[in-house]
């Protein structure tokens, strides 16, 4: 029987997480079967279930494993002495660093955490609820400081996030700017419409 394949330093259920999440991403974590990622792992479904219960299991490790990375980045950026629009700018260039290099996780704790089961569910739609909070709230500390224009803080954190999770689609785009273009060009457009001129 087929062994599953490891490189760099991963265990064998970290490469099951990470061909769920392309999997999960390509088809959508409904549609997505235990056949299918066995097919890609490269091994007989039965032999999956060595490593993992289930599929949902898989989506409930790439979602809070995303969430606790962005979680541990927000405590990090929040103890720091620095100004609001450098707190901020840190958490956007983290959001974009993430949608490039771990696109795939990203992509699938963003749009397929609608398919956790409570007490999950709850679990997952209260940490989102209290990291937009918390960033509004670096906000809201910068139109105290007058160093960010006066705007909804909420709005703006929406607005934001949903444009760096349009990174998808230069993910997809066959003549694309570099990860680095990409990454100033989205700073200078967001960071750059909040300071209070």
């Amino acid at each position: 029987m087929a062994r599953i394949k490891t490189e760099n330093n991963l265990s064998r259920k970290d490469v099951i997480v990470s061909k769920a999440a392309a999997l999960f991403r390509e088809k959508g974590f409904k549609a997505a079967s235990m056949r299918d990622l066995a097919e890609s792992v490269g091994v007989e479904a039965a032999s999956l279930y060595n490593h993992i219960k289930s599929k949902t299991e898989l989506l409930h490790e790439l979602c809070f494993s995303v969430a606790n990375r962005f979680l541990h980045k927000m405590d990090e950026v929040e103890a720091e002495h620095a100004t609001a629009i450098e707190k901020i700018e840190k958490l956007l260039r983290f959001h974009i660093s993430e949608m490039i290099h771990h696109y795939e996780e990203v992509y699938v704790s963003d749009r397929e955490w609608k398919h956790l089961s409570d007490p999950y569910l709850s679990n997952f739609q209260n940490q989102r609820r209290i990291y937009r909070k918390r960033f509004a709230a670096i906000i809201e500390t910068g139109m105290r400081n007058s160093e960010i224009k006066k705007i909804d803080a909420p709005t703006a954190v929406l607005i934001m996030l949903h444009a760096i999770s349009g990174i998808e689609s230069w993910h997809r785009s066959t003549q694309k700017i570099s990860a680095e273009e990409l990454e100033e060009n989205m700073i200078s457009i967001l960071v750059g419409g909040l300071i209070h001129r």
